[in-house]
């Protein structure tokens, strides 16, 4: 197995300490200072590892933009309201968020924008997309000033670092990363049961399950602004039902899968969101989790495509088409995706999650 710089001084680490959990190589991987990929890489896009949904369309930054000014109308309408976008990508949601928002009345002049991102290539990004919106950036959500919350996460706790754990007949044992005979950087379990066997299910021998620390102690975080001063959070991600009983870690560079250990820094590793432990943490009302298909189509994808198709070429409507149906169909991203909404339960159910959601108030500026 290649390895990388940052491969390297992992692997001097664990020869001096011995093994790490997979959480712990993941922090590295993901967040190490200098060579971490969240710090150095670009990844989003064709040049990158990956496209996410707000580069695929701008339909869905657009319709996610009218969600979260409609929680801010259901809210009251305060002003300032935070809004805050965790991992905000190269700022594409965001500007079309904004962009489709500028219609309601006294939204954008609440608004107090703040981005949570560690990559300071992707900032540089950021700044161009939204210019004229004067941003704050900061790389944890705990810096963000108190007050009124609107939040939203497209595919940011997918990749916090999680424990992987299988069961074994003396109960569950953590994976862990080792090294191999020749010192490469290789997979194996603990000698002894995990104190972690009481956050876990019962389960037979053989069973996987993984813990998400990171994202349980951040939708607590989120949990405890929205109680304190209100606020609404929208959380699209990877994860099936069987998130968080399962062994969903993995890895990809140029748009190929790879091995979770191969070239750390340099590869995107993510695993499935287990939804449920983020409502749970949160401990405030929760919405869904729902396909992230169902949800476009209750907020009007279909409708909005119609109108963009209007004053579209021929070649431009195909496209509008061919994204929607990527976004929203069961083979594709339709059900590969769910959303969660965490908020206030005094409001009344945010769209998108329920057959009466108020839809219709879900319009983004035609132009």
């Amino acid at each position: 197995m290649t390895n990388s710089e940052l491969g390297h001084l992992i692997a001097q680490r664990i020869a001096l300490t011995g093994p790490i959990s997979l959480a712990d190589f993941m922090a590295e991987a993901m967040g190490h200072p200098r060579l971490g990929y969240y710090r150095k890489a670009t990844p989003v896009g064709a040049a990158g590892d990956f496209t996410t949904a707000p580069e695929i369309s701008q339909m869905f930054g657009e319709l996610v933009g009218a969600w979260l000014a409609e929680r801010w109308l259901a809210m009251g309408q305060p002003a300032p309201v935070r809004l805050v976008e965790l991992g905000p990508g190269r700022g594409t949601l965001m500007a079309d968020a904004l962009r489709a928002t500028r219609g309601v009345p006294g939204f954008h002049a609440a608004i107090d924008l703040h981005l949570v991102d560690t990559n300071e290539p992707m900032r540089a990004a950021q700044r161009s997309a939204l210019q004229g919106y004067t941003p704050s950036w900061h790389e944890r959500f705990d810096t963000v000033p108190e007050g009124p919350l609107l939040l939203v996460a497209n595919e940011f706790f997918d990749a916090l670092p999680v424990r992987q754990f299988h069961r074994t007949p003396r109960g569950w044992v953590e994976r862990m990363v080792g090294l191999d005979q020749d010192g490469g950087l290789r997979l194996a379990l603990a000698p002894g049961v995990t104190p972690f066997a009481r956050l876990l299910p019962d389960a037979d021998a053989g069973a996987e399950a993984e813990i998400c620390e990171a994202g349980r102690a951040l939708a607590a975080a989120i949990g405890a602004r929205i109680r304190q001063a209100g606020g609404w959070a929208l959380i699209i991600d990877y994860g099936g039902e069987t998130a968080g009983r399962a062994a969903s870690l993995q890895a990809v560079r140029n748009h190929r899968g790879t091995d979770i250990l191969e070239r750390p820094g340099e590869t995107d590793l993510s695993a499935h969101v287990d939804f449920r432990a983020l409502a749970d943490a949160a401990d405030v009302s929760s919405f869904g989790p729902v396909d992230q298909g169902s949800f476009l189509q209750a907020l009007g994808i279909l409708q909005r495509g119609e109108m963009l198709k209007r004053r579209a070429t021929p070649q431009q409507a195909r496209a509008i088409d061919a994204a929607s149906a990527r976004l929203i169909a069961p083979d594709q991203m339709g059900t590969l995706f769910r959303v969660l909404a965490l908020g206030e339960g005094k409001n009344a159910p945010p769209a998108g999650f329920a057959n009466d959601s108020p839809s219709s108030t879900l319009r983004p500026d035609a132009t």
